[in-house]
């Protein structure tokens, strides 16, 4: 497997098969990693990671494994972080980059919804997911991934 690696955060991915499909196609490397045994589809490339219990495991393994020019399929803002500061890519599931321009933004708007939930002013989660979002994925994870592979050729 050449190219870039992709790094899933396997435990609440909504997006794991499509993730494997655009790897399958384009020969890339997947590490599935979580804190439990996942039921997914099985291939060449694809390796499936179970760490140990705790908060942010898979999150370490991670960041520890990503290197320059791999990509992280994650929400976690945080984790994002840490793998664009390891000059790696990292996209949410929903298709939106995280950046260095946008990181700290998100960051800090995280640490204040976190703060609002803690002390009552916001209850519930986010919306769901949808269809088009499922879209924007892969478009996103397309582009991701075509534009790495033609700047290694």
């Amino acid at each position: 497997m050449t190219g870039p690696k992709i790094y899933v955060d396997g435990d609440a991915c909504p997006v794991k098969d499509e993730v494997l499909s655009i790897a399958r196609r384009h020969g890339l490397a997947v590490f599935m990693v979580s804190n439990t045994w996942l039921r997914m589809a099985e291939g060449p490339g694809v390796e499936r990671i179970v760490v140990g219990e705790g908060a942010d495991a898979a999150d370490d393994w991670i960041a520890e494994h990503i290197g320059a020019g791999d990509i992280a399929v994650t929400s976690d803002i945080q984790l994002a972080a840490r793998c664009l500061g390891r000059d790696a890519l990292a996209l949410d599931p929903v298709g939106k980059a995280f950046t260095e321009d946008s990181i700290g933004t998100q960051l800090a708007m995280r640490d204040l919804m976190a703060h609002l939930r803690d002390t009552g002013e916001v209850r519930g989660g986010g919306r769901g997911r949808n269809r088009r979002d499922r879209e924007r994925f892969i478009e996103a994870m397309e582009r991701t991934v075509t534009s790495i592979l033609r700047r290694q050729q």
